[in-house]
């Protein structure tokens, strides 16, 4: 009885939410934001409530199963409470005064309930139907300022795309349907673990489409090239809505391949057309990334890499590091984003001490501690799965130690020292507790030096050659070449654009010349 009562609090939760979107969004309510603050602290303690009674049951876990009583459920649901908390406090008074104002929170509560529906969901049809109602509430509040071209044109775009994606997840379940006459995600995880345990079992080709489907999903759920246009020009939507989007809803494609790690680990197809097309994503936008200038489309294109990044580490199995990368991800990015307006202060800040130019000596130190840190806690761990991520890690630990001069004072290396043993420890305290909320089945990590260990490994050291050349030697006539291909981002948006267009014409709005608008009657816009 006790389990009945926890799912019926979190059924409460989105429910709650989508009938707050209703009643808020129906005209403009005074002090909507304050009282929108307390049912989203209000949602919080149902959350808590459901935890309390859940961790007192001493029933099993299997009833109701419509619901998911999973760590890994809670974990998300919990991060989107804590999330819908700060985005309601943030927009109370960032979009005060704006004349559509309960449409904006209607679109946003029903983005955050479609998401809550999605994160408890134990069924697929339910599932399937929360992740629709993520991409038409969200739609909604990406043409918030339907004025805007760009704005338009970028949730034409995404429009288009989700329809692909929520295509793709609908015929990967028929096909999990017709295999196994369930849609309870439980049932089928337990079936794919059981067939990961026994080799004689081999997966149905229907399971495998499904599979590569899946994984199509979250590709395009995260923005990955050369889908990725829509997501750096959402831009024009209010911060709030950019902070939604980067720090929770993209989120989802890390959060599918969690959810189906048994079935698709088990498919090689499905595991390289992540590594290659995510592994591909990380390091383009990673370097197009150090090339804008604009805040804002420097963190779209740093959520671009770091999706990419994260289904990287699904493709080679670190579930727990792909669940923890998703947690610091969003509560790194909520606050990128919703911090942007101070941007202009720190720029000045870190203008006050320009980092110096690192030496050949400064380069052979970094390597040096970095190496010797990660191997020896690599030994000490007596780890045994893929060295890639370690080495993304020892490269970034190098490269922090080898800039660790400023133009005016020269720092001491023991300092750099303790903080890279410092992140060392933090980096795998987390991963191993993260790893006893996740099932055991999930722990399915390629052996090191694999033929996908060693094309990631490849692939960051690219990315860690190229950006050292474009931040110390930009003069170089090669390297310009490349700084103006990267600007443009490849023209790989540009060329989706057009066929997007092709495929579905969509007139655009005119932006009105504000000046010219208001002038006299009296004066004519060419003397103006």
């Amino acid at each position: 009885m006790s389990m009945w009562l926890s799912s019926i609090l979190l059924v409460c939760i989105p429910l709650s939410l989508a009938t707050a979107a209703w009643w808020f969004g129906r005209t403009h309510t005074k002090n909507a934001g304050k009282s929108l603050l307390h049912v989203a602290l209000a949602m919080l303690m149902l959350f808590v409530g459901a935890l309390i009674i859940q961790g007192l049951s001493a029933q099993p876990l299997a009833e109701p199963r419509y619901i998911s009583h999973a760590n890994l459920n809670m974990l998300m649901l919990g991060l989107v409470l804590f999330m819908a908390v700060i985005l309601i406090a943030f927009s109370r008074n960032y979009m005060a005064g704006q004349a559509r104002i309960n449409l904006y929170w209607r679109w946003l509560l029903n983005t955050l309930a479609a998401v809550s529906l999605v994160v408890i969901s134990n069924h697929l049809v339910l599932f399937w139907l929360g992740w629709l109602g993520i991409s038409l509430a969200l739609h909604q509040l990406l043409t918030y300022y339907p004025e805007r071209p760009r704005a338009a044109l970028a949730a034409h775009k995404k429009f288009l795309l989700a329809r692909i994606a929520e295509t793709s997840l609908l015929i990967a379940i028929v096909l999990l349907y017709q295999q196994h006459h369930t849609f309870f995600i439980s049932d089928l995880v337990t079936h794919f673990n059981q067939v990961a345990l026994n080799e004689q079992w081999q997966l149905s080709l229907a399971e495998q489409i499904a599979a590569v489907l899946i994984a199509l999903t979250a590709l395009i759920k995260c923005a990955q090239l050369p889908v990725h246009g829509w997501l750096i020009q959402v831009v024009e939507a209010p911060t709030p809505v950019s902070a939604l989007l980067h720090a929770g809803v993209i989120n989802l494609g890390g959060f599918l391949l969690i959810l189906f790690a048994p079935l698709f680990m088990q498919v090689p197809a499905a595991q390289w057309l992540v590594l290659i097309v995510a592994g591909l994503s990380t390091v383009i936008c990673a370097l197009v990334m150090s090339t804008r200038i604009s805040i804002k489309v420097r963190l779209a294109w740093s959520t671009s890499a770091q999706m990419g990044l994260m289904l990287v580490e699904c493709a080679l199995g670190l579930f727990e590091l792909a669940l923890l990368h998703l947690i610091a991800h969003s509560a790194y990015k909520a606050h990128a984003f919703l911090n942007s307006g101070n941007a202009v202060y720190e720029h000045l800040q870190r203008c006050l001490a320009p980092a110096k130019v690192p030496l050949f000596s400064d380069w052979l130190m970094g390597i040096g501690v970095a190496a010797v840190s990660v191997v020896g806690v690599l030994l000490w761990l007596d780890y045994q799965g893929p060295w890639s991520m370690w080495l993304l890690l020892a490269l970034a630990l190098a490269m922090l130690i080898a800039q660790r001069h400023s133009q005016s004072i020269q720092a001491s290396l023991l300092p750099f020292i303790a903080l890279t043993l410092v992140l060392l420890f933090a980096y795998s305290a987390m991963k191993y507790i993260l790893s006893g909320l996740l099932p055991s089945e999930t722990h399915l990590a390629l052996t090191p030096f694999s033929a996908a260990d060693v094309w990631i490994m490849l692939l960051f050291a690219a990315l860690f050659y190229l950006s050292c050349l474009l931040r110390f030697q930009p003069n170089r006539p090669a390297i310009q070449r490349l700084s103006v291909f990267l600007f443009a981002g490849l023209y790989l948006d540009e060329w989706l654009t057009r066929l997007t267009l092709k495929v579905w014409p969509v007139r655009l709005p005119i932006r009105v010349n504000v000046k010219v608008m208001d002038l006299p009657s009296s004066t004519s816009a060419k003397e103006f």
